[in-house]
């Protein structure tokens, strides 16, 4: 029982993850070029990454919703499968 609870976990993860990477990376890569663009014009404005980063990464997540929101469904889909399987 413990191993099946262990693996749920574990899955759980894996989906958590899954499903944020293309947005954490996008805020990775948007604030590394900004970090660039800043460091060669010498620009030190702390707000400067702020607006790019946020529209960046709306435009991601508006792309990858439909993806994002079949993932999750088809693991709450199999994870309400699963129920009936486990003793309480």
């Amino acid at each position: 029982m413990e191993a099946k609870f262990i693996s749920l976990a574990i899955e759980t993860y894996k989906i958590t993850l899954i499903v944020s990477l293309p947005l954490l990376l996008t805020g990775l890569i948007v604030g590394l070029l900004i970090s660039i663009f800043q460091a060669t014009t010498q620009i030190n404005d702390a707000t400067l990454t702020f607006i790019p980063k946020i529209l960046a990464i709306i435009a991601v997540l508006i792309l990858t919703m439909p993806w994002m929101l079949n993932m999750i469904i088809d693991y709450t889909t199999i994870l309400f499968n699963m129920i009936p399987t486990f003793p309480f």
